[in-house]
């Protein structure tokens, strides 16, 4: 049963006893901006790991890690103020179909637009491929979807199951909570990839998979029924992100998939993120013979390449603004109002493919 809120922190929104929506699906900026939600910062009361707390507010295992430095994954302090990266500088275009970035450990769906209302995007946290099983990246597309999949191993991760763990892997796994491959799954049309729910939930945004992606049971949940044949997928592997907020160039970074081949260091990778931002800014020389220009010139940026050398010295994975006048973290985070977090933990039972209970409020 969920526990009422049993003490008020001054300057704190409470969570406990009232309905939470995810921070997963925004309107696309039309304003020029590629940068989507908040930052949040919550409190949290009883039992919590960092990791109940992702999944709640729908991060991924490394995304809160990342963003919490020294804070215990399994024992958050009392009183702990635990960051939510739930921000997210969106892909680069086009924005359309499915955009899955490999180092960033996201899914972003673009739909269709309904006749009059605002082009969404919706946005998951995924689980990536161990190490010697990589996605492949390029373009791909739904193929199909199935309902309580079966699944039949592979000789190949038999293999590398005895191999580990010196046990016998099954071979089969009928359809079911237990069944790794969840209980929803997209095929792509690459050969045996799949978008698929999973039933090790806590290892959602690691690296637990054979190339295919894994989303939390809820999530599969919620993209399934949306999903069709036809649907374009783009597979990226983008390390250091670059998007626009308030006129201001930002970045956020993330630990780089080494198997992917790039011989580039981040710093590289970073210039050539901010490189179609920069080009688009570039204003020729006034030409005094020209007639004024009816449209306004494209904005110019300004780079603080100190600001960028910190963002790419270890996972950040909220964005943060690279212009001189642009604040720091420290500033971002300051300016959040914290929420008490008071759901109960998910617990042991939890851990599978299923969709966890939600628990009555008293």
């Amino acid at each position: 049963m969920m526990r009422q809120c049993r003490r008020w922190l001054p300057g704190l929104a409470m969570l406990a006893g009232c309905n939470l929506a995810l921070a997963a699906t925004f309107d696309l900026p039309t304003d020029g901006s590629t940068v989507v939600g908040a930052p949040r910062v919550v409190i949290p009361i009883g039992d919590n790991t960092l990791l109940d707390i992702a999944r709640k507010l729908d991060v991924g295992h490394h995304e809160i890690t990342w963003a919490n430095p020294g804070v215990d994954v399994w024992m958050p302090d009392d009183a702990e103020r635990v960051v939510v990266p739930s921000q997210f500088i969106l892909p680069p275009k086009p924005w359309t179909g499915i955009v899955l970035n490999i180092s960033q450990r996201r899914l972003f769906y673009f739909p269709s637009a309904a006749k009059g209302q605002p082009a969404k995007v919706i946005t998951f946290p995924v689980s990536i491929a161990r190490e010697g099983w990589s996605t492949p990246l390029g373009v791909t597309k739904v193929v199909a979807k199935h309902k309580d999949p079966a699944w039949f191993v592979p000789k190949s991760i038999q293999a590398e199951h005895k191999a580990d763990t010196g046990e016998e892997f099954p071979e089969y796994f009928p359809p079911g909570p237990d069944n790794p491959m969840g209980m929803l799954a997209i095929q792509l049309g690459f050969k045996s990839i799949f978008i698929h729910g999973t039933n090790r939930p806590w290892g959602v945004g690691m690296r637990t998979s054979h190339g295919c992606l894994h989303l939390y049971p809820e999530d599969a949940a919620e993209l399934f029924p949306l999903m069709k044949a036809g649907i374009p997928v783009r597979v990226i592997d983008e390390p250091v992100v670059a998007g626009v907020s308030n006129g201001q160039l930002h970045l956020a970074s993330y630990e780089p998939v080494a198997e992917y081949g790039t011989t580039r260091d981040l710093m590289t990778r970073a210039v050539l993120a901010l490189a179609p931002f920069l080009q688009a800014s570039v204003q020729p020389l006034p030409d005094p013979k020209a007639k004024p220009a009816k449209t306004p010139p494209p904005p110019r940026y300004t780079v603080d390449w100190d600001k960028v050398k910190m963002i790419i010295a270890s996972p950040q994975t909220l964005p943060l603004s690279i212009a001189p006048e642009g604040i720091s973290l420290t500033q971002k985070l300051e300016a959040v109002t914290p929420e008490v977090y008071e759901y109960p933990p998910y617990g042991v039972d939890a851990n599978n493919a299923a969709l966890p209970a939600e628990p009555a409020i008293e």
